[in-house]
């Protein structure tokens, strides 16, 4: 396996491998992941689609990448996928699946064709005091201070940054900024999170850090993930002869472990309350999605909570009794176990069945709901919110089957430990009416209206996702296993819970990534994937995020050390007249 760069490989379709036609694959999980991987065996490697077979506990295909219509509880998504231009290898999947509502085009070409005549902007990223726009809403607020930190942190090697938390790189006046505003209810990151994960994000996506107050740089399918990406990608699979088996849990892998040898030999699993193997050889491919931040969601309603209790989960478990057979497959216990209270654990979907509340939501997002326009571009955050709430209101309808009057939201809290300003409880604690009310509350709706809204006008369904998180805590290198371990035969592992380099984790690009490094290394597929944007290499890149980071000022009023001081007052002499100049003058530095 290895990466490439630009377009010369990106359209060439790679010789078959050899003995390919011999191979088996077996893949536990069927998340994007697992999707991904089975689509990259056969349209790159060559395989026949009735030798691959997907494993899912669940009876529905998809893992995190949801929105469904359950027919008790109604309209459930526990998240929305933000995407960008610059996801090389999801784009690189989708260009070979076809459109569901138009066979004779890709998903691919839908979904530029849609945000090419639906852009994303955002009229308003954070309210405060019941609705009214933030004051400084658009600027990123940062002090020399603060982008001195930020500096320092993207300098650093990883390897500096092993179990270091983000609250201990950077100090208050980082954390007082509208920057850590967007970027923590953008991204979900919390103070205690991961500051390698940090410092990846921030080299991931230099190259949108001016558009971080408006989210123009978004783009959004047409519906939810399930059915705009999901629902086409399983269609395909199963056109091409993939099995699925549902509700079938995976409890362990056994591997064949040693220092230069790793070797999966059998599949252990239940199966209807049974217990089955499979057998292996080395021409049996093992692809394992090890974690998942949705395992063990639980449910609510408009007048229950969501239950917080909850066991491991499968997929966790299957981590473990891997990861007790070779020290290379990861420490999944740094994931699963001692998640801080501060955290992100309920999401709630609102489905708003008359248009009491749309004069409230038109002012804050500058948009008709029932435009069929993206409504809020991603999240709109409540700066004054105990919970640090926040809301986000997609293209509608959100789901195929809403009908007319209905308007679907999504909400969410990053602080589950303090009370709410409207509801006195816990985000935890509280029912599908009282998440309601408590977000009514914030975006400026009467409270001698919100009751009969809650309980006549609208469905609350509240999901505890106790994972949600995980993928940011704080770790060490060897923690995450490689997609394929050292000197692994047959086995690799996929989603967001393996390492890569360069790229970052919550991402849809990242287990499409790591699904294709997976399958082009077993496979020996002699094409290249696609590396990570190259934007924290690129100059006009890097001036242009230094004039975004400090509010839109001139190179002689910043006041950040050593690029600036090399370029200032006298320094600045030497450059008139230069190529350097024109890229100063491109970046508005000038």
């Amino acid at each position: 396996m290895y990466y490439s760069n630009g377009n010369y490989e990106a359209f060439a379709n790679p010789m078959p491998p050899a003995n390919a036609t011999k191979k088996s694959a077996y893949i536990v999980g069927g998340g994007l992941a697992g999707l991904a991987a089975a689509v990259f065996m056969i349209r790159d490697g060559k395989m026949r689609g009735n030798k691959i077979h997907i494993f899912e506990e669940l009876s529905i295909a998809g893992g995190s990448m949801d929105g469904i219509k359950n027919p008790q509880r109604g309209f459930i998504i526990r998240g929305g996928r933000e995407m960008e231009a610059h996801f090389e290898t999801l784009w690189d999947l989708f260009r070979s699946i076809p459109s569901l509502e138009n066979p004779d085009i890709t998903v691919l070409d839908e979904f530029y064709w849609l945000n090419k005549s639906d852009p994303s902007f955002s009229h308003c990223r954070a309210i405060e005091r019941r609705g009214r726009r933030m004051k400084d809403d658009g600027k990123l607020t940062l002090t020399p201070t603060a982008i001195r930190e930020m500096i320092d942190l993207v300098l650093m090697p990883e390897e500096k940054l092993q179990d270091v938390q983000i609250d201990q790189v950077f100090g208050e006046e980082f954390f007082e900024s509208n920057f850590w505003l967007y970027w923590a209810t953008m991204f979900a990151f919390e103070r205690w999170s991961s500051a390698m994960e940090m410092r990846r994000y921030l080299l991931r996506f230099i190259h949108h850090v001016g558009r971080l107050a408006d989210m123009s740089a978004l783009k959004f399918t047409k519906y939810n993930q399930y059915e705009s990406l999901i629902t086409p990608l399983v269609r395909w699979l199963e056109n091409n002869g993939v099995k699925f088996h549902f509700d079938t849990t995976i409890t362990n892998i056994i591997v064949k472990c040693s220092p230069d040898k790793k070797v999966a030999q059998k599949i252990e699993m239940v199966k209807s309350g049974r217990k089955k193997e499979i057998k292996l050889t080395t021409d049996d491919l093992v692809f394992v999605t090890n974690g998942s931040i949705t395992e063990s969601t639980t449910y609510g309603d408009n007048d229950t909570p969501a239950d917080p209790r909850h066991e491991l989960g499968a997929s966790w478990q299957l981590w473990k009794n891997l990861a007790a057979q070779c020290a290379e497959f990861g420490r999944p216990e740094k994931f699963c176990e001692n998640i801080p209270d501060a955290n992100w654990v309920i999401s709630a979907t609102i489905t708003l069945t008359d248009d009491t509340v749309v004069p409230y939501i038109e002012k804050i997002c500058k948009k008709d709901p029932h435009s069929g326009s993206i409504v809020s571009s991603g999240p709109v955050t409540i700066k004054d919110s105990n919970w640090l709430y926040g809301f986000s209101i997609s293209r509608q309808p959100h789901f195929r089957s809403q009908k007319p009057n209905e308007i679907v939201v999504w909400t969410y809290g990053l602080l589950s430990n303090t009370s709410g300003n409207y509801v006195k409880k816990k985000i935890t604690e509280c029912t599908g009416a009282e998440l309601c009310a408590e977000w009514l509350y914030h975006i400026g709706v009467p409270e001698s209206q919100i009751d009969d809204i809650v309980h006549n006008r609208s469905n609350t369904v509240p999901s505890h996702m106790p994972y949600i998180t995980t993928y940011f805590m704080p770790r060490a290198l060897g923690d995450r296993p490689l997609v394929v371990p050292r000197g692994s035969v047959n086995l690799a592992f996929i989603g967001n819970y393996a390492e890569t380099e360069r790229d970052t984790v919550f991402t849809t690009e990242y287990s499409v990534r790591t699904a294709m490094q997976a399958v082009y290394t077993l496979l020996n597929i002699d094409r290249g994937v696609p590396e990570v944007f190259d934007s924290c290499f690129d100059i006009r890149m890097l001036l242009q995020s230094i004039y975004y980071l400090n509010d839109g000022k001139k190179l002689r009023d910043i006041d950040v050390p050593w690029v600036m001081k090399l370029l200032e007052h006298q320094g600045m002499k030497h450059v008139r007249g230069t190529y350097l100049e024109q890229l100063l003058h491109d970046a508005k530095l000038i």
